[in-house]
């Protein structure tokens, strides 16, 4: 593999990665991981990731962001983000894929990382909340609400990650 290939690819991962932290702020993270497939199909000459997986992927974006989208709709608006829950995501994230990789391997860096994150997330939220008086904090079933949207929408993206690599590697 040469220099370029290799950079290539590992600007494909660190775009996968990304992919999966966007997703836990409620940004089109599967878009990202699509548009990253396709583009990596694309310069390679659809050598290992085909067009029927080219689908599959576009689907499973179209899928995760109508959920988000119908989820969004019905419930209260969320506080934008701030950088200490950034910094607390990305510290989960890291966290949570360094303990994870020794006992799964690849799929344990994946899942570490958006657990971790989404850990970070949640932590911080939580806190956050502690510190408003009680007539201004978020009820409990909108914090699982939200929790809950992240963890369908994480997973479909880790579906498309998986998907793709397994492609990619086989």
């Amino acid at each position: 593999m040469s220099f370029f290939a290799t950079a290539g690819f590992t600007v494909f991962i660190l775009i996968l990665f990304a992919g999966i932290f966007l997703n836990l702020f409620g940004l089109p993270g599967t878009v990202v991981i699509f548009f990253d497939v396709l583009l990596y199909a694309i310069f390679t000459g659809f050598d290992r990731v085909g067009w029927q997986m080219i689908l599959f992927l576009l689907i499973s974006a179209v899928a995760a962001e109508t959920i988000d989208f119908f989820l969004v709709m019905g419930e209260t608006p969320q506080p934008a983000a701030s950088r200490k829950s950034i910094g607390a995501a990305a510290l989960g994230a890291i966290t949570g894929a360094l303990l994870l990789t020794p006992f799964y391997w690849g799929p344990g860096t994946w899942i570490g990382f958006f657990l971790g994150g989404l850990a970070g997330i949640l932590i911080m939220e939580i806190i956050r909340q502690y510190k408003l008086k009680a007539p201004y904090r978020t009820l409990n079933q909108t914090i699982f609400a939200m929790a809950g949207k992240k963890i369908a929408k994480g997973f479909i993206a880790l579906c498309m990650i998986a998907f793709s690599l397994s492609n990619i590697y086989s």
